[in-house]
């Protein structure tokens, strides 16, 4: 008999065994709605305060003078020869930004970029919740315009989102038309950016999208488009479960979830991928499986700590800035493309600016939140892990996988995963962090996305 048929006829075993046995059959628990409170103490009795107040992000000039002098202070070591960044994030390299830093960068002239648009904070559940929100210029019909929350991820901020959003709320003079225009809102998850962090242990993916749906019906929209990557995924996956008569459609380029006997399917199609709905480019993404892993391991050491210790961590973090941002870049390499950890300067300049690398390192800093942003790996991880969040949303989804994504998912199990799958595409470049690498690319596939959602309407 041969090898091929007899890892299949093992596989169908394992699954016909697990399935009587009951492990196929059980069906994840969609978690509540509920309701939190994150300030310090107890909630004060009376009526909710939910004001909303411009806020102009204008930093101490103490701020940036206590940062040069920590970068002038900086405590070097010498890298290995020819290690480029395969050890972490290379210190001669790291001369050359210090040096841009120093010298070159200016934080004023970045807060006047910054405030080309509006901010505004609320307090949610007993936290200041930041947000900037872009509606569209000219004169456009009410029904054309559509809100859509975005939400970034870590090491990311509302900053990713610059870039992108000349296509969503100006799109006659980027791409031509002016169908779906956009009113996009884009939070900072408390605990990052100018967002107040939680002042109590709990607040989870599932927490952070009670407070944006909260937020999204403060600014009168009760029923919205939703978009995000990393934990922004997270977080419009477990909203789309439970406000999903709120949410329109959840579109993402990170999707969450495996299909059943996802081993198994893996397994199966390294031998015959056309069984488990694999096509060519399906086995390139996913194949060698052992190898990917290896990658993933290799490169998500970071993770792990955040999930457990991440106080720990932030001690280093939260005094260095150079620390931090060695800690932050070091993610903008690997995930826009691996294969930059082979380049002397790890292809942070070919995708970005000194400016737009430093400027969200900048967010980091001035707001000390560094700690407050890896306590979410903390609260949530352990919780996806024992699948509290495996239930799948039936609101419409759209998908786009770019290129050099960390995780892949073919089109045939998303649409196990996903009932109501409307889009799914495959991006040829690009990589995690997709509205900061390829805006105009994520725009027109969520552009798509909608228009394929008001067609069905």
């Amino acid at each position: 008999m041969g090898i091929k048929v007899t890892i299949f006829i093992v596989l169908v075993a394992i699954v016909t065994g697990l399935y009587f046995a009951g492990f196929l059959t059980s069906q994840p628990r969609v978690p509540e709605y509920g309701d939190g409170w994150w300030g310090n103490g107890e909630k004060p009795k009376g009526e909710e305060n939910t004001s909303i107040r411009k806020f102009k992000i204008n930093v101490d000039d103490s701020v940036i003078d206590d940062l040069k002098q920590r970068l002038v202070k900086t405590r070097w070591f010498e890298p290995l020869e020819e290690a480029k960044f395969h050890y972490g994030f290379n210190s001669t390299f790291m001369k050359t930004i210090v040096e841009y830093w120093t010298n070159k960068y200016d934080w004023k002239k970045q807060e006047k970029y910054l405030n080309q648009y509006e901010h505004f904070k609320t307090n949610i559940e007993g936290i200041d919740v930041h947000f900037m929100h872009v509606k569209p210029k000219g004169a456009i019909p009410s029904e054309k315009i559509k809100p859509l929350l975005m939400v970034h991820g870590w090491p990311g901020s509302f900053v990713e989102f610059y870039k992108i959003m000349p296509f969503l709320t100006e799109p006659k003079s980027h791409l031509g038309t002016d169908d779906d225009t956009f009113e996009v809102i884009c939070p900072s998850i408390p605990g990052y950016g100018f967002s107040e962090a939680p002042h109590k242990q709990g607040f989870d993916v599932v927490a952070a999208a009670r407070v944006f749906d909260k937020l999204m019906s403060r600014l009168g929209h009760e029923k919205y488009y939703y978009q995000g990557g990393d934990w922004g995924a997270g977080i419009g996956h477990a909203l789309s479960l439970i406000q999903p008569s709120h949410v329109l459609g959840y579109h993402t380029n990170f999707p969450n979830g495996q299909p059943s006997l996802y081993p198994v399917r893996l397994a199966i199609g390294s031998v015959f991928p056309s069984l488990v709905g694999l096509d060519a480019e399906d086995v390139n993404r996913i194949y060698p499986v052992f190898d990917k892993l290896k990658l993933l391991l290799r490169e998500t050491g970071y993770a792990h700590l955040q999930a457990t210790k991440p106080d720990t961590a932030g001690f280093g973090l939260n005094d260095s800035p150079v620390g931090l941002a060695a800690y932050i870049l070091e993610k903008f390499i690997f995930c826009t493309n691996p294969h930059y950890l082979d380049l002397h300067g790890g292809g942070l300049e070919n995708h970005f600016t000194m400016d737009d690398l430093l400027t969200n390192v900048m967010i980091y800093w001035v707001n000390g939140n560094i700690v407050s942003s890896m306590r979410l790996y903390k609260e949530s991880v352990p919780k996806i892990l024992s699948g509290q969040l495996d239930a799948m949303p039936e609101v419409p989804v759209g998908i786009v996988i770019f290129k050099y994504e960390l995780a892949y998912l073919p089109k045939t199990w998303c649409k196990l995963l996903f009932p109501n799958l409307l889009t799914y595409s495959r991006m040829q470049r690009g990589g995690h962090f997709a509205a900061f690498e390829e805006p105009q690319l994520l725009a027109e596939d969520i552009r798509k996305f909608v228009s394929e959602i008001v067609r069905r309407e």
